[in-house]
């Protein structure tokens, strides 16, 4: 009763007005009450139009997704990370990041519809904002819906998986693993339990949920959808792609490349999403998956934003200072230009 008085009496109506507003004297802790609030206001003042926050940093993200399971219950919420890591790095972003950032980005590929009036939160940072995404057309030609009954090629399956960034193990344990024992094909797509699929020749039998830990079957499902587990993709298209404009940016290659020659033979290389625009035809921003948001920010937001163009700038020249060194033994790192992978 005592959140319901709460947030009815926060004037938040304002905030919808037209123009940016500042919304002054809101403590940290109360910002997620105003966030749930604007949140069920919008969907009747301008359907189709989701919030999207940007928090300064991951810390404040985990923060507000928890206020907001308590004030906000019924408000749907997405979450979209940065990469962990340092701009420019050699190191791979951890797979759980890498399976929310995924699963967001393909649930909101489609448009929200003008009539759509489901209040929607997307949680955001700044770092995760400032840097390019995947179009929208990637993850729709990636995905694809598997149902009982389907004539699917488990080999050529297992292609595509590995082609999007799934790696193959004994046991499927994480996000972006699979694993093959005679006709049954377990994998880990990202935002979902992992699925065991059923397989009689070229026909698919079966799909169950089953529990990661136990391996025990959960529940029958009537389908479910495979997702990139990379924002990287190895395609023959991409890695055509990749090459050419590898090339085209650091001349030919010449003696020991190691992401070159990984990719160029379809193989997964730790960090490669570091190069994240020689894979595609073009990249996009967060904004472009959200063009008639609300969009909100967190107090010291430009400070944040400040720090990361200053940190991008300063890894970009320490990586074009190595390669002139010409480090005896490193393997080149030839970095793609900042405007490429980052707003500016």
């Amino acid at each position: 009763m005592a959140e319901t008085s709460t947030t009815e009496s926060l004037p938040v109506a304002r905030l919808l007005a037209g123009g940016p507003v500042i919304a002054s004297g809101v403590p940290e802790g109360l910002d997620a009450a105003v966030l749930g609030t604007l949140a069920r206001l919008v969907p009747s003042s301008k359907p189709g139009k989701p919030i999207l926050h940007i928090a300064r940093d991951g810390q404040r993200l985990a923060t507000l997704e928890d206020a907001l399971s308590f004030f906000a219950p019924e408000v749907k919420r997405l979450s979209f990370p940065a990469w962990d890591g340092v701009p420019y790095d050699r190191v791979a972003p951890n797979v759980e990041i890498i399976a929310r950032r995924v699963a967001t980005l393909a649930e909101l590929a489609p448009h929200r519809g003008g009539s759509d009036e489901t209040p929607l939160i997307v949680l955001t940072t700044v770092n995760a904002v400032l840097q390019r995404v995947p179009p929208h057309e990637f993850f729709a030609g990636a995905m694809q819906n598997l149902r009982p009954g389907n004539a699917v090629s488990m080999a050529e399956l297992i292609e595509r998986l590995e082609h999007v960034g799934y790696a193959r193990a004994g046991t499927v344990t994480d996000p972006g693993q699979y694993a093959v024992r005679g006709g049954i094909l377990d994998f880990y797509p990202p935002g979902a339990r992992p699925v065991r699929l059923d397989f009689f020749g070229d026909t698919l039998e079966s799909i169950r949920a089953f529990d990661p830990e136990t391996q025990r079957t959960l529940s029958r499902l009537d389908a479910s959808t495979l997702l990139p587990m990379s924002e990287a993709p190895l395609t023959e298209e991409a890695r055509k792609r990749f090459r050419s404009r590898y090339v085209e940016l650091f001349g030919p290659v010449r003696g020991d490349d190691p992401l070159y020659e990984s990719v160029s033979a379809g193989r997964q290389h730790q960090g490669m999403e570091h190069w994240l625009p020689l894979f595609h035809e073009r990249l996009e921003t967060l904004f472009d998956y959200l063009p008639d948001a609300v969009v909100t920010f967190d107090a010291l937001d430009d400070d944040a934003r400040a720090k990361r163009l200053e940190q991008v700038k300063d890894h970009y020249e320490a990586r074009e200072q190595a390669l002139e060194r010409k480090a005896f033994g490193a393997p080149p790192y030839n970095p793609v230009p900042p405007e490429s992978l980052f707003l500016t």
